[in-house]
This record gives C-alpha cells, sequence and structure tokens, in this order.
C-alpha cells in the first residue's frame, strides 16, 4: 500500500548543509511532512489568508530587503503571526540572516531557523527535489533493481527463478546493482518512479546454495548505485511451451507501480537461456526505441514494401 511518509528534520539540515541559528530548540524528534515549500512574501506584509503554514519557509532576498525596509512597530504583530502559526521552520538563504527579534519568536515558538549558504534560487532547486525523494509515494516489492547501460531495469519473478543470478552476471559484464530481494519504488512525479535499497540490505544479493554476498566488497563501488530511476521491467516465468510468447514487440505492454505504467516484457525462462545477455539486449532495445528506432516496426515496413513490389 503506498503511503506519503515524514522526514526528520535532521536528515534534512545534514543533506542541505544548514547552519542552525536556534541551537536551543531540539530538533531531534522534529519532521517534515510536506513536500512543498514556501516564500512568505504576502505573509509579510500582513495577509495570512490561505497560509501553506505546514511548509518549510524560505526567506530570500527579496523577503529580506523588505523586512528591512519596514519600522520594528510594523514588523512586530507580522513576526508574531508569522512564528506562532505552526510553521515547521524558517530557512534564511545566502546574503540574508534574521533579525535578533525573530530570532527571539522563533525560540519561544519553538520554530527552528537555519541558514543556508546558496542563493535563494538555486536553494530552492535543491530543497524541492530533495523533499520530493524523500516525501514521494512509495511502495516496496520484491525483485532486483539493476542500472544496465544507463536503463533502470526492475527484474521480478518467483522467488528461486534466477533473478538475483542474472543481476550477478550482469554485474560482473559491468553493470551496477541497486538493490536486491527488497526494492523500495519513490513516485517523484507523475511520469517517474526512482527505486532504492532498504538500508539494512544494501549492497548484499542472496545467492541460494552459496548465502549472502557483499557486492561492494567483493566487485567494487563501481558496481553499485544508491538510486536509479525505473525504465523497465522484466518478469522472469517458467518456460511454458503451450503459451503463446510475443515474437516481435510491435505491441508494447505494461505494468503499473503507483499510477504510473512502465514497459514490461515476460521473458520465459529455460536451461541454456542466458539471461544476463537476453537482459542486456532489452535495455539496448528499449533505449533504442526512446531515441526514435524501433526494430519490429522496421521489419514491418518492409515486410509490407515487400509485399508491396510484388502486387
Amino acid at each position: 500500500m503506498a503511503s506519503v511518509l515524514t522526514v526528520e528534520m535532521t536528515k534534512m539540515v545534514e543533506k542541505l548543509n544548514l547552519k542552525n541559528l536556534t541551537p536551543d530548540i531540539d530538533i531531534t524528534d522534529m519532521k517534515l511532512a510536506s513536500p512543498e515549500i514556501n516564500r512568505p512574501a504576502l505573509q509579510l506584509s500582513g495577509y495570512f489568508a490561505h497560509f501553506a503554514s505546514e511548509r518549510v519557509q524560505i526567506v530570500g532576498f527579496v523577503e529580506y530587503t523588505y523586512l528591512q525596509s519596514r519600522s520594528d512597530e510594523e514588523k512586530e504583530p507580522i513576526y508574531q503571526k508569522f512564528f506562532s502559526s505552526g510553521i515547521p521552520c524558517v530557512i534564511y538563504t545566502s546574503k540574508t540572516r534574521p533579525e535578533p527579534r525573530a530570532l527571539e519568536l522563533a525560540n519561544q515558538y519553538r520554530v527552528p531557523v537555519f541558514l543556508a549558504d546558496k542563493t535563494t534560487s538555486n536553494f530552492m532547486a535543491a530543497i524541492i527535489n530533495w523533499l520530493n525523494v524523500q516525501l514521494a509515494p512509495r511502495i516496496s516489492i520484491h525483485g532486483v533493481l539493476v542500472d544496465v547501460y544507463g536503463e533502470g531495469v526492475l527484474i521480478m519473478g518467483e522467488s528461486g527463478i534466477g533473478k538475483s543470478e542474472a543481476a550477478l552476471e550482469l554485474i560482473k559484464r559491468g553493470h551496477r546493482l541497486v538493490t536486491d530481494d527488497v526494492v523500495e519504488i519513490h513516485k517523484v512525479s507523475d511520469d517517474t518512479l526512482v527505486g532504492r535499497s532498504p538500508e539494512i540490505t544494501k549492497h548484499f544479493i542472496e545467492l541460494r546454495g552459496i548465502g549472502i554476498v557483499d557486492v561492494k566488497t567483493l566487485f567494487g563501488v563501481e558496481c553499485v548505485k544508491e538510486t536509479q530511476q525505473i525504465d523497465m521491467v522484466i518478469k522472469l516465468e517458467d518456460w511454458d511451451k503451450d503459451k503463446d510468447y510475443d515474437r516481435l514487440g510491435l505491441q508494447e505492454e505494461y505494468t503499473e507501480f503507483l499510477g504510473n505504467k512502465v514497459v514490461c516484457h515476460s521473458l520465459p525462462v529455460r536451461p541454456g537461456r542466458n539471461l544476463a545477455i537476453i537482459v542486456e539486449t532489452a535495455a539496448v532495445n528499449h533505449r533504442q526505441k526512446k531515441m526514435g528506432y524501433n526494430a519490429a516496426q522496421e521489419l514491418y515496413r518492409r515486410v509490407q514494401e515487400s509485399m508491396a513490389r510484388k502486387k
């Protein structure tokens, strides 16, 4: 079941390299729940209707200079309402600094205040991207995610069918493992799914008969990757001689995660088939299709032209 999670404020401080200007406030148990941010422009002029107080508040150079133009008497009620409205935190960007009175009220209402060393536009891009990933709807599924020639290939199938063995062969061929056994899928946009590994199983592969293998230690850091966009799915299934398998690929099949459709290929498994090479070929073929060339459609065109010439 998909869920929107919270993220610890301490992670944001560490990841975005923020300086804490209110060290007396304990942020250990504070969490962020909204992936969106707000620049309190109208609020600083006194208009608080429709104020998105659940969001991280960003004070940039424009807001800073506007506040400098107001008298202390004008700013006092605005600051009071702003810091008492339940906002999670306030972040000042480069070239801006909170006034002493703002820090006093921040401490009074237990609102952490941070300082970023980036310009407003650069910092907003960084925090929006980070929050969208951290707070995206997500699910966990059984499978293996591998980066093959830059394409994120999610290998699925029943336990023991050979997913991990195929991933290991791909790693030996120079590709990179993202996660084995459990894949955390994050929906970061309406057309983008990103997969990652749970911390506890990161860089590990389970091989039946051998046990747990640490890919990072055995093959080097160049063989692992933290996250990867999911571009296609390959479902491994036992070979069924009575089933008709797609031999041309004129029509794409899809599977759905969190409302996003991903190209999906069902790959029958039988002795003698080199799964790693087939996965490699599927990844390259998928990239080729994204670049505008479809081998199946080209073959169909040639057949049609040949038939037309014979008429």
